[in-house]
């Protein structure tokens, strides 16, 4: 990886505070548990991703937006600790700071319930602002926990530059094709697979099934995660799977925004698509071995290693 020639990394999307509870099983509706242990911890799709590109050696700026409270001061300044440039992180004293409420049992696996706050505010506006000196050929990374129009826009603004366009189609929702046209690289795990194409992801057949259907609505690659069973790497004419790697799993929280920003900054150093999910493949299995979300990201040496 050549690492003195890193393209800019943008990171535009959700910074919550994620407050994390243990417990044997997840509760069912109606039921309460006795938990163990309690972790806050920073968290957001969005902010989860420009600190694991960040730690393993990208040059990220962050677009986003913060309440103007205690949340909102601790997580940008948890955001500049990890060396990721927050001139863009707008901080709003009308909203709350956006938080989420996540629950773990003792296979990892896990609940959350997001109250977006600030998040639900990043304007059009502050886009405008943030990416009038977008540099051409940055590699920009998106999710979907900031509004539909806002990631519209910054997805027009990031095209027009020549700009490489990763989205995580995170929470699913309905997508235009004049937007998928315009990405990269699309990510969807095996539920936002199924929510943008209605074919059940189950093995890799369907999965094939799914990213040839994704691939027709106009993305150039489709990187559809499948958990344990890795990830389907797919572009027009060519598909390969791309196997995960066996851990015993801890927490599974921020797996996937630990993929997206390896695959982001893998891409910023150089390296071809293929090598790069390879990469964000090593990158997730070791985050999946630690408690939370963004204190879960690894570091490049830990990934070689």
């Amino acid at each position: 990886m050549n690492y003195e020639k890193r393209s800019p990394i943008v990171v535009i999307g959700s910074i919550n505070t994620d407050m994390i509870v243990s417990s044997d099983s997840l509760p069912r509706p109606g039921e309460t548990v006795l938990g163990r242990e309690f972790l806050m911890t920073g968290g957001g799709k969005g902010a989860n991703q420009a600190v694991a590109a960040a730690r393993l050696g990208g040059q990220v700026t962050m677009v986003g937006n913060l309440g103007r409270d205690l949340f909102g001061d601790a997580a940008k300044a948890s955001l500049i600790g990890e060396t990721v440039d927050c001139h863009h992180v707008n901080q709003d004293s009308a909203r709350a700071s956006g938080v989420a409420l996540i629950s773990v049992d003792k296979q990892g696996e896990n609940q959350i319930v997001v109250a977006p706050g600030a998040n639900s505010t990043l304007s059009v506006q502050h886009l405008d602002a943030a990416l009038a000196s977008l540099p051409l050929h940055a590699v920009v990374l998106l999710q979907l926990e900031i509004p539909l129009a806002t990631v519209t826009h910054a997805v027009n603004l990031a095209a027009d530059k020549r700009c490489r366009v990763i989205l995580d189609p995170a929470p699913a929702q309905t997508l235009s094709d004049d937007l998928l046209s315009k990405l990269y690289l699309i990510t969807p795990n095996q539920i936002e697979a199924e929510a943008l194409t209605g074919v059940e992801v189950r093995d890799v057949d369907s999965a094939i099934q799914a990213a040839g259907l994704l691939l027709e609505r106009g993305p150039q690659h489709v990187a559809l995660t499948m958990g344990a069973a890795g990830v389907l790497l797919a572009s027009q004419g060519n598909h390969e799977m791309i196997p995960a790697h066996t851990v015993q799993p801890v927490d599974t929280t921020a797996a996937g925004d630990c993929f997206n920003g390896a695959v982001a900054f893998a891409l910023s150093v150089g390296e071809e698509l293929s090598e790069a999910v390879r990469f964000a493949c090593r990158a997730a299995a070791t985050s999946v071995t630690r408690q939370g979300a963004q204190s879960s990201m690894p570091r490049a040496n830990e990934i070689n290693s």
